[in-house]
Order: C-alpha cells, then sequence, then structure tokens
C-alpha cells in the first residue's frame, strides 16, 4: 500500500478481499487458543490482554501472515545450486545480445558471477519465518512499544530486476511475548532478499511479525530509492518512495500511531 501521509482504509480492504475463499484459514488463526508460533504456552490469553493499557484500545489479534497466503520458503540451497549452469548460460546470452564479447578476458568469468550474485540477492526464497525466529520468542510482561528503526534494506525491483535501496523501522505492542530484537531484521532481510515491490514488502514484515508473536499491534514505515526511476524512465535522482503498514493498535489508535511515526522519525 503506497501511502504519503497515511493508510487509508479503502486500499486496506481492497488489499484483503482476496481472503474471502480462506475463512477456514483465517478461524483457525485468529482462534482466542491459537499460539505464537514455534512457542507452546499454556497460559490461557485474557480478552484485553491481561491488563488494560494507559489509554489505549484492548488488546486485539492482528491479521495473521497466513491469511493471505504469505509466501515462505520455495527454493532449496541445492535447487538454487542446481540451477546456476543455467543462469550462466543465460548470462552469456545476454552478454552477446547487448553486443559484447563473452570469451573476452573481463568476461570469461562475468557469466558464473552474476549468477552467484544473483542467488544471494534472491536467498529470501531458501528462508521461512519459522527458521528465522527459531526459538528467539520470550515470555515478558510488557506492554511498551518496541521499535527498531532504520533497518537497511537491499531489494530488487521485480519488474525490471534492477536494485531499490533505504531503510525500514518496525514497531509492535507486545502481548505477553517479545521478540529477539536481531529477528526482527532478519525478518526484514529474508522478504527483501527476493524479487519485490516495496508495497508487498512493507505487508509481509509486518504481518510476519504479527505471524511470530500476536502482538496487540505492528507498524512498518519502509522508505526507499528505486534504481528504476534513478538509472531509467523519468530519471529522477533524488526521488523516495515511502510505504507503512499498521496493523491492529496502531491502526485503531491516532495516538499510539503518532507516538510511533515520532519515535521513528527522530
Amino acid at each position: 500500500m503506497s501511502i504519503v501521509n497515511g493508510p487509508t482504509p479503502e486500499s486496506d480492504e481492497a488489499f484483503f478481499d482476496d481472503v474471502a475463499s480462506l475463512k477456514s484459514r483465517v478461524r483457525a488463526h485468529t482462534d482466542p487458543g491459537r499460539k505464537p508460533l514455534g512457542k507452546d504456552d499454556n497460559a490461557e490469553d485474557s480478552e484485553d490482554g491481561g491488563r488494560a493499557r494507559r489509554g489505549r484500545p484492548p488488546l486485539t489479534r492482528v491479521q495473521s501472515s497466513r491469511d493471505i497466503d504469505i509466501v515462505e520458503r520455495t527454493r532449496s540451497v541445492d535447487e538454487m545450486n542446481r540451477a546456476l549452469p543455467d543462469m550462466e548460460a543465460a548470462y552469456h546470452t545476454i552478454l552477446s545480445s547487448v553486443g559484447e564479447d563473452p570469451a573476452r578476458q573481463g568476461l570469461l568469468k562475468t557469466p558464473s558471477r552474476a549468477a552467484s550474485a544473483l542467488i544471494f540477492f534472491t536467498k529470501g526464497y531458501q528462508e521461512d519465518l519459522q527458521e528465522v525466529v527459531s526459538d528467539a520468542i520470550f515470555d515478558e510482561d510488557t506492554d511498551e512499544m518496541v521499535i527498531v528503526r532504520d533497518i537497511e534494506l537491499f531489494s530488487l525491483c521485480e519488474h525490471h530486476l534492477v536494485p531499490f535501496m533505504g531503510k525500514v523501522s518496525v514497531g509492535y505492542l507486545p502481548n505477553k511475548k517479545v521478540l529477539g530484537l536481531s529477528k526482527i531484521a532478519r525478518i526484514v532481510e529474508m522478504y527483501s532478499r527476493r524479487l519485490q515491490v516495496q508495497e508487498r514488502l512493507t505487508k509481509q514484515i509486518a504481518l510476519a511479525l504479527s505471524e511470530a508473536i500476536q502482538p496487540a499491534g505492528v507498524a512498518v514505515v519502509c522508505e526507499a530509492t528505486h534504481m528504476c526511476m534513478v538509472m531509467r524512465g523519468v530519471q529522477k535522482l533524488n526521488s523516495k518512495t515511502v510505504t507503512s503498514c499498521m496493523m491492529g493498535v496502531f491502526r485503531e489508535d491516532p495516538k499510539t500511531r503518532e507516538e510511533f511515526l515520532t519515535l521513528a522519525r527522530e
């Protein structure tokens, strides 16, 4: 969802139109007895999360990543390695097609290097949320905002296969569970190291964090420069794209949303 000053209800409704066909899955993942990913907690969740927040609405579960079929691992490491010869051959063809001589000294190993680089740039296809989160979910009786700010972002635009880069700030309101701080950066890395559009990437990060620990709310703001706008097309060198995803309390309560946006900008 691309935004300038904030999310809109209309765009959010359109995004979730396709969820209607997944009602059974939604019910399974929004059941009050459902436990956070990777945890086996016997404690029961109360409707308001155990205690009221200062001036904040009662805790509510936010949308699960699985409710909209967020793609996890699609290729194994072995599969990617087996694809290397075909990728090298494709780069050899590209070099010839642009008028270069793949046999000249400077380009002899370029197909191999380029194929290996592309596998690294898209290594997120080899990972899934369960592996990334691992055992870094902890029980903590806290309901104060957690923010990890200015996480560096590098990704590939799926429309032109050129980079876009920037930073991501992620915040959440815990619901008796917290996630190891480095894992938030790992989630950003997993989804950014795929062929992406910034709008989807922002939503995936928010939904993955929601899936992992079922917080009262999640907020993600992403700001990036796209080489497809800088190097080609309109060639606007200083343009930046800002996207956001607000879920749970961050969408429902303007004061909580403003608190996050203020801290993320400082």
